[in-house]
Parts: C-alpha cells; structure tokens; sequence
C-alpha cells in the first residue's frame, strides 16, 4: 500500500458499494487499484497521462472516473457512505453550516467543445453538466465556486459547483436540497437538518421563508442594509431577526471542512475542462473524507 492508498479499514466500509460485474460487457479493472490512481492524481493534482505505473494504464482511471462522474455513480457512493454512518449515529446533525469557496482554474481547464456532453458509451447526458462548465470571470481570476453544506464533524454532506462570479445566497436552497441520506432499514431519506448556519451572504428573504416552511431553526446575520430597509419600513418591515451568537460560533466546522477539502491539489485549482467532471472530483474527495 502506497501513501495516500486507500487503507484495509477505509476499502472494506467503500468495497461493497462499488459497481459489480454484472456479466454484460468487459469486466471492471481492479476497483481497488483504480480507485487508488484516481485519488493519487486528486491528491497531486498531476497530469492524467503522468500516474505511475502501479495503478495500470492511465486511460483506465480517467476513464472511469469520467464514467461515475458522468452517471452519478459517485454521487451515489457518497451518499451509501453517509448513510453507513449515520446508521452508527456519527453524523452531528445539530448544525449544519453552509458556506463557498473559490477554486482558480488552470489554463487546462479551458477549451472544452461547445457540444453537449454525453455520458461515455450511452446516450443521455451527464448528471451535473452545465453549458457554462461551471466557470467564470470573479476578482480572483478565472475560477469555479464551491457550495457546501457541513456537518458538525466537519464532513461535506452536499456539494455543488458553480461559475467564480455567482452569488451565495441563491444556492443555499440548491444545496440544502442536496442533503438526501437513505435509512438502511427503510422509509423516507433523511434531508432535515436540526439548524442551519451561514454567514451574511446568505441573508435574504427567500432563503428564510425557506427555512421557516421546513420548520428548521437557522442563525443567519442579517445585513446592514436589509437591517436598514426594515427599520425604515416600521411596522411593515417586519420582527428583527433572531441571532444566536454561540451558536454562529460553530461556523468554522465548515471552513475547516473547505481546508481539508483543498488539502486535494486537483481542487485547489481546477484541471478538468468538464463541469461534470469536477463535480465528480470533488464528490470523491467527499467521499474519502467520510471513510477516514
């Protein structure tokens, strides 16, 4: 086992919700060995064509990670994952908090053709594509925007991937609505988070009416300006908003989630020219951080 691989403990919670050979087709490689190669390459952020030897051929892992990213297999091994643990009752649902980060993007992540994407041997599209590719123009450059929703063991419950200049507060609700964790035994997924954190930029009335018709309680400060606007507005403008300071403490579980989501070199700054691809990228850093 090399450094960064995939240990006996961590193989044996992934093994059995990875896809079988079902008989159709060519045989799956190695799921251990390319697994390994694709999150050696997460891990370095080097060129596909550069991986060692000892993870076989190098198309083989860029293939099936563009595969799974393409189909959602990664979005459904994440969430299989997290299930396992909540079912063990490790999962601190007190506090979710939600918060972005911006990705600078490569040179190599430019210049993907203007057609649709589809997913390799099939005829549908990708899960995750964007005709934007999920890039844009912010005051950092050219970059991608991370959205994430945190538990309070600091683990990412959602992910989602955006365009450098868009805004956060029209995609709390996006990513809220991401959090779907099966019940092994049965029933409805659990998506209802006990109380959601976020900083000022997601204070808007939409994402409260939001909150409030789903019944979960949030601390959310609220800006100057809108603080101002109500104020001006009297008895119209409404209650002021509640604010519980120890509670908005606990914010940092998710920049430290976002930290160790970027100890991935491959998502600190962005190679993949697809939108879909780096959804995958990301989802499997997920992923690796729910199995440690």
């Amino acid at each position: 086992m090399g450094r960064g691989d995939l240990s006996d403990r961590e193989w044996a919670r992934l093994e059995s919700h990875l896809p079988k050979n079902t008989g159709g087709g060519r045989r799956w490689a190695c799921h251990r060995k390319v697994i390994n190669g694709i999150l050696f390459r997460q891990r370095t952020g080097i060129p596909w064509r550069d991986l060692p030897r000892r993870f076989g051929k190098w198309k083989t892992c860029h293939d099936r990670h563009r595969r799974w990213s393409a189909d959602g297999t990664w979005d459904r091994i994440l969430r299989a994952v997290q299930a396992d643990v909540d079912a063990e009752g490790r999962i601190d649902w007190s506090m979710v908090s939600i918060d972005s980060t911006s990705c600078r993007a490569h040179q190599h992540a430019a210049g993907a053709r203007h057609r649709p994407a589809r997913i390799p041997g099939r005829r549908g599209r990708p899960a995750h594509h964007r005709p934007d590719e999920a890039l844009g123009r912010s005051r950092g450059g050219f970059t991608t925007k991370i959205h994430m929703a945190s538990d309070g063991g600091c683990r990412p419950l959602a992910v989602l991937v955006t365009p450098g200049q868009w805004g956060d507060a029209p995609q709390m609700i996006p990513i809220l609505d991401r959090i779907r964790l099966p019940r092994p035994a049965g029933g409805h997924p659990r998506t209802h988070p006990d109380h959601v954190c976020g900083d000022k930029a997601y204070s808007s009335r939409r994402n409260r009416r939001y909150l409030r018709r789903r019944r979960i309680r949030h601390t959310i400060p609220e800006r100057r300006d809108q603080r101002a606007n109500r104020q001006r507005r009297g008895s119209r403008g409404g209650r002021p908003t509640g604010f519980d300071r120890p509670r908005y403490a606990r914010r940092n579980e998710v920049e430290r989630t976002i930290n160790a989501l970027k100890g991935f070199r491959a998502i600190a700054t962005r190679y993949d020219k697809r939108a879909y691809v780096f959804q995958g990228t990301v989802t499997l850093a997920a992923i690796r951080l729910w199995l440690r």
